[in-house]
């Protein structure tokens, strides 16, 4: 299928690293692909990072991916796991900057938000709105919710990145003619 757009998203893990890939076709996604990198075989936390990087290295060649969205990650109670977590999302990063593909970082609040309306919805509820929105059959879903929290990272960017433009603001009717002086004759 040719499409307009192509968004990989990746919702980061150091255990389970899931990825989504959403073809947009005028204003209409749908899921080409997700699926999950599972980490957990590799003892050594570097060699898990040089794995994240071959995998979304070869899913970005693939599937040639137009901009990246990747969940941000959120501070939680262990500093280690924060920092582990930060170094896999830096890698799955510099993957996609080493194909030139620009990057947006979501945070899961949004995300959650942009999909089911509520930023505090659990994961469970995130895949069965992405299923509905994009005609995603049940047998088609994976055990492992990162591959639909990473599907819903490139459906909140292309919502996103669809929204209307905000309207600049201006001090006064004097700042909006100086800054619009092609609108006043």
């Amino acid at each position: 299928m040719d499409y307009d757009k192509i968004i990989i998203g990746i919702d980061p893990g150091t255990n389970v690293m899931g990825y989504g890939i959403l073809g947009v076709r005028g204003k209409d996604p749908s899921m080409i692909a997700m699926g999950v990198i599972k980490l957990d075989k590799f003892e050594s936390h570097y060699m898990r990072l040089g794995r994240i990087y071959e995998r979304v290295l070869s899913l970005v060649e693939q599937y040639l991916p137009d901009e990246m969205a990747i969940e941000a990650p959120f501070f939680g109670k262990n500093v280690q796991s924060m920092l582990k977590l930060g170094r896999a999302q830096g890698v799955a990063i510099a993957a996609a900057l080493a194909r030139q593909v620009p990057i947006h970082e979501y945070e899961p609040r949004k995300i959650k938000q942009a999909i089911t309306g509520n930023g505090n919805a659990a994961k469970e509820q995130v895949q069965e709105m992405l299923r509905r929105i994009l005609s995603i059959p049940k047998e088609n879903l994976l055990p492992e919710l990162d591959a639909t929290d990473a599907l819903a990272a490139a459906l909140c960017h292309h919502y996103e990145s669809n929204k209307p433009e905000v309207a600049k603001s201006y001090k006064s009717w004097k700042d909006f003619i100086a800054k619009n002086p092609d609108r006043v004759k």
